[in-house]
């Protein structure tokens, strides 16, 4: 499979936050420490201070992969992180079943390739790939169902609390409805033993995801976290306690927000006073401060502000992160230099500037994951056929279909030609009836904005008549469209990993690792190898 590439604002896909970010909008220069690009990111390393443990890192990592059948890369890379010139480049996710939408491998490639690059150029230093796992997310809707060519896979569990945390011996009836789907193929075959291992043989999602993960890329050097960990939240204690205490990331937050409503930017999250959650059996509850006490929503738990802080230092597992803090927390405890997002992240980590350096935190180097856009044999075929642009791919349809019939037909279809001599003929007309009498002048312009009016409908009737002309091909754009933009939106937000590992194989994820550079700054449009 080959490539080419588009830039991402011919996709329409993105906001204009993250579009200004990308083309270094002087505007938005409070808002991060260093620019996505080779010079920013050794500014990076050459500054950065590591505020976490290194020995308790590599301890837990080891304890979390001990059961897990690794690859020597990702041992070594382990290992590594215990070496003062390693770092990490890091993503997130949360846990959707099956891997989710295809974006999330595009997510985990981006920041495979960045190491790897990282690593090239700077070769004294060593680069860690790392994916973090958002186990401690317990919006369970947004991660339990995937989209197979329209039909619905949903794994039905009453789940609480943290999804990391769900037995997975439910599972099984949509594990089932998986395979249904893929078939029976070698790599149908293959990609089934991968879903049954992780699955049907670990206990819990977040063991089933490292599973699964870790099959697909461990050959890559990818390092799987789950920083639902005792020893890993008691090097961030501190912040804990002090955040909760005292409302720190609020505050700055609030500072940001307002920066950006004054820029017209849309704010993506929302900040609250205590912006951690308390975790109990099958529930991760808001902490609320209220008439002195620290109250657990909906449950009767409330701590003074000695029992809270006694609660921290001794249990600070029980203390979870929101979206707001937990981008602090991951920077604490990783020597991270780098976070590959998608837009609406990138977004929001654009929100949190001020709170790291507040806590003195290194803020990393954001960069836009890749995305793109897969053309099967068949698409490309009719792509080719009709004779257009890449970019011409990203309009709307009667945009698009505007445009081929305008580019394939020989007649004329604009009055505009003719709506201009009208415009001036009236213009004269209205002249002559003001000199005779100046109230014709409203007559004159209403028979005018008439006159506009029959030319705009038999212009819209010659298009439409053409297009009756050309409807096989405007069927096959139709066609092509609804193929690409499944539900009306880019395809990576919708299809599974599913049909490209049937068709493609292990392929696949390499056609992605080789044609993938998240310093580029290009959308991604991977064709067919024969014909490409």
């Amino acid at each position: 499979m080959k490539a080419k590439y588009i830039s991402y604002q011919d996709t329409h896909a993105f906001s204009k936050l993250v579009l200004d970010y990308i083309n270094d909008h002087p505007a938005l220069k409070k808002l991060y420490q260093e620019r996505p690009d080779l010079n920013g990111l050794i500014k990076t390393i050459e500054n950065h201070k590591f505020h976490g443990d290194r020995s308790v890192l590599h301890k837990v990592l080891k304890e979390q992969y001990s059961d897990v059948d690794k690859h020597e890369i990702v041992e070594q890379n382990i290992d590594l992180l215990l070496n003062e010139n390693t770092f990490t480049v890091t993503t997130g996710h949360q846990l959707n079943i099956f891997t989710g939408p295809l974006y999330f491998i595009y997510k985990i490639v981006s920041t495979i390739n960045l190491a790897k690059e990282l690593k090239h150029n700077f070769p004294a230093y060593n680069f860690v790939p790392v994916y973090w796992m958002a186990t401690e997310d317990h919006d369970f809707e947004e991660i339990n169902q995937i989209d197979l060519d329209g039909k619905t896979i949903s794994w039905q569990e009453d789940a609480g609390g943290v999804t990391g945390k769900i037995n997975t011996k439910s599972i099984a009836q949509a594990v089932n409805a998986y395979k249904a789907y893929l078939g029976i193929s070698e790599n149908a075959q293959k990609l089934a033993e991968l879903i049954e291992s992780a699955y049907l043989k670990q206990s819990n999602l977040a063991d089933a995801t490292r599973c699964l993960v870790n099959s697909l890329f461990k050959e890559f050097g990818l390092v799987i976290i789950d920083a639902d960990n005792a020893k890993l939240k008691k090097l961030f204690s501190p912040i804990i306690e002090k955040d909760i205490l005292e409302g720190n990331s609020d505050k700055n937050i609030q500072d940001t927000n307002s920066f950006l409503k004054a820029h017209n930017y849309p704010i993506q999250v929302f900040s609250r006073p205590i912006n951690f959650f308390y975790l109990g059996d099958k529930f991760r509850e808001r902490i609320i401060e209220k008439d002195g006490f620290f109250e657990v929503n909906n449950s009767t738990i409330k701590f003074s502000k000695s029992e809270i802080i006694e609660k921290i230092q001794s249990q600070p597992e029980l203390f979870s992160p929101n979206v707001i803090m937990r981008p602090l927390y991951q920077e604490y405890i990783l020597p991270n230099l780098a976070y590959i997002g998608g837009g609406a992240e990138v977004s929001y980590w654009l929100q949190l500037k001020a709170n790291f350096d507040f806590y003195g935190i290194n803020f990393p180097v954001l960069l836009l994951r890749n995305s793109a856009m897969v053309l099967d044999p068949r698409s490309f075929k009719d792509f080719k056929s009709l004779g257009i642009s890449y970019e011409d791919l990203f309009l709307i349809d009667v945009d698009l279909e505007n445009k081929w019939i305008s580019k394939n037909t020989s007649n004329n279809l604009s009055l505009e030609k003719y709506k201009h001599q009208l415009d001036a003929l009236y213009k004269d007309i209205e002249g002559q009836a003001k000199s005779i009498d100046t109230t014709l002048e409203p007559t004159v312009k209403g028979a005018s904005v008439k006159t506009a009016n029959i030319l705009n409908n038999l212009e819209k009737k010659l298009l439409r008549a053409e297009k009756r002309r050309h409807q096989e091909s405007l069927n096959k754009i139709t066609n092509l469209k609804n193929r690409l933009f499944p539900s009306g939106i880019l395809q990576e937000r919708v299809l599974n990993l599913a049909p490209m590992y049937v068709n493609y194989g292990n392929d696949f994820i390499g056609s992605l690792i080789k044609n993938f550079n998240p310093l580029d700054g290009d959308f991604t449009i991977i064709l067919p190898e024969l014909n490409a």
